[in-house]
């Protein structure tokens, strides 16, 4: 494990201070669950992408199709979005932009990955999302844990739990202040959203007809917030899509990290034809 090469990037911004920092390992060939764990966890971000060799009959072009495991210092999950845009930046880096293709748990997800003057932007394509009802007592946990009042929660945003790799609980706040004072208790939130199987708690501010300001508790990951949510993303635009949020056919623009002071951008790009989700954003090195 002491040999294995890990690289570290930001995801959803071109400065290293900012987006979601993510470690990679672009060869684990060797690495069992608990050496990864240990990787991820010692690291410390939220989220660790390791690749190995594809399994057989994935397709794509050989040498740009990988399988990729996904750890937070506590556990795996099953897609992570910020972890597979540094991962593919991190690629196109040694291999050049193009086309690549990742198995992940959650099934697999294609990424294109462009470069322009010395930036570097990936775009990944969820798997099919869906979204499902959250039930009373489940939701007045979930407020009760995050410290918010019913009277906190837009009304125009109907509480779902959402998938696109993995399920998270999207919440409307009512104000953006209600969004910037997130104050919650860790070990309660952890809990609820251990039984229901949740990644993140997506809480979201509509700030225009297509952009947004999110924030994204992670206890079950043991941080306390992720700065820059791709997975999270890709759910949200299925959600607000299916809630008549927004047109069928739309580019949203979500703003997240600005309150941890590690400011991220993630496009989210819905299309009429096909019921995935496509997630951009820039990633960097970080130094």
């Amino acid at each position: 494990m002491t040999d294995t090469e890990v690289l570290r990037y930001t995801a959803f911004s071109g400065d290293p201070d900012g987006g979601n920092p993510a470690g990679v390992v672009l060869d684990a060939t060797g690495l069992d669950e608990a050496a990864m764990l240990g990787i991820a966890a010692g690291l410390g971000y939220s989220e660790t992408a390791f690749l190995t060799a594809p399994p057989e009959g994935l397709g794509g072009t050989e040498g740009r199709s990988f399988t990729v495991r996904y750890f937070s210092p506590r556990a795996e999950v099953p897609f992570c979005g910020h972890a597979t845009v540094a991962t593919a930046v991190a690629l196109a880096e040694r291999t050049g932009p193009g086309e690549l293709l990742f198995a992940t748990r959650a099934g697999t997800v294609p990424v294109s990955v462009t470069a322009e003057g010395g930036r570097t932007w990936a775009t990944l394509t969820s798997v099919v999302p869906h979204t499902e009802e959250i039930g009373p007592a489940d939701l007045a946990e979930a407020l009760a844990a995050l410290d918010w009042p019913p009277a906190g929660l837009d009304p125009a945003f109907p509480p779902r739990i959402a998938y696109a790799g993995a399920r998270h609980l999207v919440l409307g706040a009512a104000t953006r202040a209600r969004l910037a004072a997130l104050d919650y208790d860790f070990a309660r939130l952890e809990a609820l959203m251990r039984r229901l199987d949740l990644t993140t708690v997506q809480l979201v501010h509509r700030a225009g007809p297509a952009e947004f300001h999110v924030r994204d508790p992670f206890p079950v990951g043991g941080v306390v917030e992720d700065p820059a949510t791709g997975a999270a993303a890709a759910a949200f635009g299925a959600y607000a899509r299916e809630a008549g949020l927004v047109p069928e056919e739309a580019v949203l623009t979500l703003h997240q990290g600005e309150d941890m002071g590690r400011p991220g951008l993630l496009t989210v790009t819905l299309r009429a034809d096909d019921p995935r989700v496509r997630v951009s954003g820039e990633a960097v090195r970080i130094p």
